[in-house]
């Protein structure tokens, strides 16, 4: 028998004064049994961090063929790709052709997804941002996950502030941009 996605519950509270973005939102997020805790609240704060008008999560591990959140304009168009973790080149690739913007989001050393893209046919590469936090923070949220959770986000300056089932942390957001070819 197929195990099945359990499913988690966030009231996400973001506070973004950096792009002037507050909204509330509940979302339900399915964890599929081969993807990590990690993964999922990656995909979460991604979500947060690149919040506006018509973003959505996808099937992500299940589909195969998209990316893990994405952004569509009224007319159905994908507009953003956001990938999560450390995708494969060829994925990256199509999806900044399909969208025009892309970025991808990591839980994972970030040297390493750079090295693995590094010299990679990739469009556009040059305009990809690889965003990644402080090594602790997303192993140090995992341990707090819970089925039902409460999440506030904040940013400010380029450093996001959580409050994550009430325990608080903290983490510069960085980004470095994918080499061309």
């Amino acid at each position: 028998m197929a195990l099945t996605a359990t499913i988690y519950h966030f009231a996400l509270q973001l506070n973004d004064s950096d792009r002037n973005v507050y909204e509330q939102a509940e979302l339900r997020l399915a964890c599929h049994p081969s993807e990590t805790h990690e993964f999922m609240l990656t995909r979460l704060l991604a979500y947060g961090l690149e919040y506006e008008d018509g973003i959505s999560f996808t099937e992500g591990l299940c589909s195969g063929d998209t990316c893990a959140v994405q952004v569509r304009d009224l007319t159905g168009q994908i507009t953003h790709w956001i990938e999560i973790g450390a995708p494969p080149a060829e994925r990256v690739h199509r999806g900044s052709k399909l969208a025009g913007r892309a970025c991808i989001y990591t839980h994972r050393d970030p040297d390493k997804v750079l090295a693995n893209l590094r010299d990679q046919r990739i469009h556009r590469a040059d305009a990809i941002p690889l965003v990644y936090f402080d090594a602790e923070l997303i192993p140090a949220m995992a341990g707090q996950l819970a089925r039902r959770n409460t999440l506030s986000m904040s940013v400010a300056g380029g450093h996001l502030y959580l409050e994550f089932n009430g325990q608080h942390f903290e983490s510069a957001i960085r980004s470095q941009m994918l080499q061309v070819v």
